[in-house]
């Protein structure tokens, strides 16, 4: 016993020495769907859906589920992000723990029945280091093979026990690994083939039935008349029979999960499933041989065997048939071996090491229905249970009748082989870039692998390294849509569109035709129809081809009814076609597919906006946080909305959203610009100043923030702080009209720099003639420089242009009251100038800017969603009504009369990847907006 204990301790650090490192991976290839865009393992998420949902997050009775339904497995995701939320680590520390625990008992319980402790510690060892487990163990989604194997070698070794005496069954241990039974099917489908294990553990084991023996029962069973003995107890049919009707109910409820439909899968995935006899079968059969030689000598693996890896076995003399023979003579070899031998321990080794070779890897085998994929290393794990059991047996033989010292070199030389390629293997799984490397070096007939190298570095932003990569993948698989999307995406990216276009339009001539009287979605991949997205958020660019756009957007709804992506994507077009009603019927109809999307109510709150509705839009941004809590742009623009309420105790909740958007990204200029409008509206300067001056830190060409931060330095008495705020605006936005004529404010009253304050005022003029602050408070610029006659023609042009602004008009009369006081004598200048120092003021407009805050909706862009958002509120200039009859005053209360309409959404658009928004004046800034 104390043996036993030393050697499975030595199993456990064995197996943390070869997958230590595997701790420092991130998460790469199915782990993205699984656990970063699997909004299931969100502590916010109803914990009922996990029961619903596929392993990807999926609706099961959704046509594009995967079908994969392993809520327990999910459940340890969810676990895993409660404690880590996404860091990689502790997903990865928890598969290697589960591998730990497998491999025990593996060696403690399952081995141990069949071999002596040695042999099953050899067995044990090999297990742990076998370099075929790598995707299973260092892939976070491998964990459905690890944590399934564990209730898998339960169920069996529970099993065993209720069967240990032939003629009494332990019925808490029957039901306790019928129970277990369920579980491991939970975890992953293949754990219910154990119940085959577990029959012929009763056959051959515990009954210890031979094949004269099994002749016999089936005669009697049939004849019903035999009077020979035959070593068949009934506990032991009651036991099958109840290992029966669990297998069978597990499998029922399995169908009705899955809506008795299996996964829509592409020609790409699995070659062979669509092609014609007798290339289908032999391929299916030669692949046996392939998975075989995997456990053998692996040497070469590849984290993606799909598409053209292995070529269609199409004619019964292609030469790879020899290995198919082969496969199954040495298997035939074991089963005749196991059947005619004389020694039944012998016979029972190899017949149940057979048994979990073969039927764990019978659901994946292709031989009883398609699955998607052509070879999957992870699908491997239990299986290599079975093989590790033979090449143990056959050391055992080495050993005894050989020599032990030969035997315990080979076994030692082959388990460090092992252990060093397991360990090197690992780093193959650190980044998205280095597993799919590690697979072109093995395998250049995959288009799918440069399809995500390529994938790998556009997430860089190498954008024309990339490219080449999907190129590749277009040349090496012609026909391959989604090579062609990617090709399209990238030349999107680097800004030729035309040749974009034209990728996309190719990628659309190859989707599938349709046919009389056949389901189009049952026929095409649920991905490639972005054709349709990435080619319409292209066009829609052009604001002439929104029409176009709105086509291929109703083209991809009418081949698939439930593609919420298109129903999101053409409501935007509708925002931007001004045809609001229509857009929120839209999003109303996604809902009938998505009634837990949170970006579909999201949508709908920006089109109530559009239509001026702001409780119903407040309403619907809430109910988007309802479902997932953390939305971005539900958080900003429900803040937003909030404030606009003016009541503080919806500022208070606005102010906790916006800081729960901090506290997700504390770099959001954004946030602290409405962190800094919120203090304004509670009147706090002090804090507003701080949260101006962090967003204007984090980006110095922020245009609202700058302007914000100087109306509320130069309201402080502080103008010379606010003047070189004004100056960066200004610099990166010269036309900004507001922050100039608070610029040539400060010019004129602090600083005194007449000629930088006329510059100001006459940029203004460029860009709004009529603009009747800058032309007045130019005419206060002649008054200081004391020409009263240039001075008063100023005024009567801007009381021309504004004949019902009193002000000017009143201005205007000080002015001609001066002049006509002069002497015909006297020095015009001086006395003016004596006059009017201390006199002339300019007008100055200090309404709040907020013309960044601007609600987009949430689309989809490019193949993946794009969230970006930001507001837009009316910003008229406000002119001041109430002047001194001798004096020309500067307005200095900061203008409380914002317009909150939330009327100004039309500048909505689909962007793709890192593309903004168009700028126009005065306009919001674009690169401002949440992406």
């Amino acid at each position: 016993m104390a043996l036993k204990h030393v050697l499975g301790t030595i199993v456990v650090l064995t197996c943390v020495v070869c997958y230590h490192n595997s701790c420092y991976c991130g998460f790469v290839f199915d782990d993205i769907s699984a656990i970063k865009d699997n909004r299931d393992l969100r502590p916010h998420t109803p914990l009922v859906n996990v029961f619903f949902n596929d392993f990807w997050g999926t609706p099961m009775y959704k046509e594009q589920s995967h079908k994969s339904y392993r809520p327990l497995c999910v459940l340890t995701f969810r676990w895993n992000y409660l404690l880590w939320q996404l860091e990689p680590m502790g997903y990865h520390l928890v598969n290697m723990l589960l591998h730990s625990v497998v491999c025990l008992m593996y060696f403690s319980r399952m081995c141990s029945m069949f071999l002596p402790e040695l042999s099953s510690f050899v067995a044990a060892m090999l297990f742990a280091v076998h370099p075929i487990h790598t995707e299973a163990v260092t892939g976070v989604v491998g964990r459905a093979e690890t944590l399934s194997s564990v209730f898998f070698l339960a169920a069996f070794m529970l099993y065993c026990k209720a069967a240990r005496s032939r003629k009494v069954t332990g019925w808490k241990y029957l039901f306790s690994s019928m129970l277990s039974v369920a579980t491991a099917m939970l975890c992953k489908e293949q754990g219910i083939t154990v119940a085959g294990v577990c029959v012929a553990y009763e056959i051959f084991v515990s009954q210890r039935m031979r094949l004269p023996e099994i002749k016999d029962l089936i005669k009697s069973a049939i004849t019903v008349k035999s009077t020979h003995q035959l070593p068949w107890s009934s506990e032991a049919t009651k036991r099958l029979t109840v290992l029966a009707i669990t297998t069978i109910c597990l499998l029922l409820a399995r169908l009705q999960i899955m809506g008795s439909q299996l996964p829509v899968f592409t020609r790409f995935d699995n070659p062979a499933s669509v092609a014609p006899m007798p290339a289908r079968q032999l391929t299916y059969h030669y692949l046996i041989s392939v998975n075989l030689w995997l456990l053998l000598f692996p040497c070469e693996l590849c984290c993606d065997w799909t598409m053209g890896t292995i070529p269609l076995v199409e004619s019964f003399f292609d030469p790879r048939n020899l290995s198919t023979l082969t496969a199954y003579t040495f298997l035939i070899m074991l089963v005749a071996g196991a059947v005619f031998t004389e020694n039944r321990q012998q016979s029972a080794l190899i017949l149940m090491s057979l048994a979990f070779l073969i039927l764990p890897f019978l659901p994946a085998s292709n031989l009883f229905f398609p699955v998607g994929f052509v070879v999957a290393e992870r699908v491997l794990y239990m299986p290599s249970m079975g093989f590790c059991l033979l090449i143990a047996y056959g050391w055992t033989l080495l050993a005894e009748k050989r020599s032990k010292k030969l035997a315990w070199l080979a076994i030692g030389i082959l388990v460090a082989a092992h252990g060093t390629k397991t360990y090197l293997r690992n780093w193959d799984w650190e980044s998205e870039y280095s597993i799919f490397m590690s697979g072109l070096r093995v395998n250049q007939r995959n288009a799918k692998l440069f399809n995500n190298v390529g994938h790998a570095l556009e997430s860089q932003a190498k954008y024309t390294e990339a490219l080449k990569y999907f190129q590749t993948a277009v040349s090496v698989q012609e026909d391959d849509v989604g090579a062609h999307i990617n090709v399209g995406r990238t030349y999107n990216h680097l800004k030729m569109f035309k040749e974009a276009e034209e990728a996309y339009l190719k990628a659309k001539s190859l989707l599938p035709k349709a046919k009389p009287g056949e389901s189009y979605q049952a026929r095409i991949a649920p991905n490639h129809l972005n054709v349709f997205l990435n080619l319409a958020n292209l066009i829609s660019k052009n604001s002439t081809r929104l029409e176009e756009a709105d086509m291929l957007y109703r083209q991809a709804i009418s081949m698939r009814a439930d593609y919420t992506q298109a129903y999101i994507n053409r409501g935007d077009i509708l925002i931007k076609l001004n045809r609001t009603k229509e857009a929120q019927e839209v999003y109303e109809r996604a809902l009938l597919y998505d009634s837990n999307n949170p970006d579909i109510y999201y949508n709908l709150g920006v089109v109530f906006l559009e239509q001026g509705k702001a409780s119903q839009a407040l309403a619907y941004l809430d109910k988007a946080l309802e479902f997932d809590p953390e939305h971005e742009q539900a958080l900003l623009n429900s803040a937003i909305l909030l404030q606009e309420l003016g009541r503080a105790e919806l500022r208070k909740i606005a102010r906790e959203r916006l800081l729960k958007l901090l506290a997700k990204d504390a770099n959001n200029e954004r946030v602290h610009f409405n962190l800094g409008m919120l203090a304004m509206d509670d009147k706090n300067i002090e804090e507003a100043e701080h949260w101006f001056r962090r967003a204007v830190h984090l980006k110095a060409d922020f245009r609202s923030a700058l302007f914000n931060l100087a109306l509320l330095l130069a309201d402080d008495h502080r103008p010379l702080e606010a003047a070189p705020f004004l100056n960066q605006l200004v610099k990166y936005h010269p036309d900004h009209i507001k922050g100039l004529i608070l610029l040539g404010d400060i010019y004129i009253n602090n600083i005194k720099d007449l000629d930088a304050a006329e510059n100001c005022y006459k940029r203004i003029l460029e860009l709004d003639p009529e603009n009747i602050q800058g032309l007045h408070n130019l005419c206060v610029v002649h008054v200081e420089r004391g020409k009263l006659h240039e001075a008063q023609t100023c005024l009567e042009k801007a009381h021309e242009l504004a004949p019902a602004e009193d002000y000017v008009l009143r201005h205007l009369q000080i002015v001609q009251n001066r002049i006509a006081k002069l002497k015909p004598n006297s020095n015009p200048k001086s006395d003016e100038a004596d006059d009017y120092t201390s006199k002339s003021k300019v007008i100055s407009n200090k309404s709040i800017d907020e013309t960044e805050r601007k609600t987009r909706p949430v689309v989809t862009g490019d193949s993946e969603e794009q969230r970006y958002s930001s507001r837009v509120v009316n910003t008229e200039p406000m002119f001041v009504k109430h002047v001194d009859n001798t004096d020309i005053d500067f307005m200095d209360d900061i203008d409380d009369n914002r317009d909150s309409s939330l009327k100004d959404f039309n500048d909505s658009q689909v962007v793709s990847g890192n593309q903004k928004s168009r700028k126009g004046t005065d306009n919001d800034d674009p690169s401002s907006g949440m992406s």
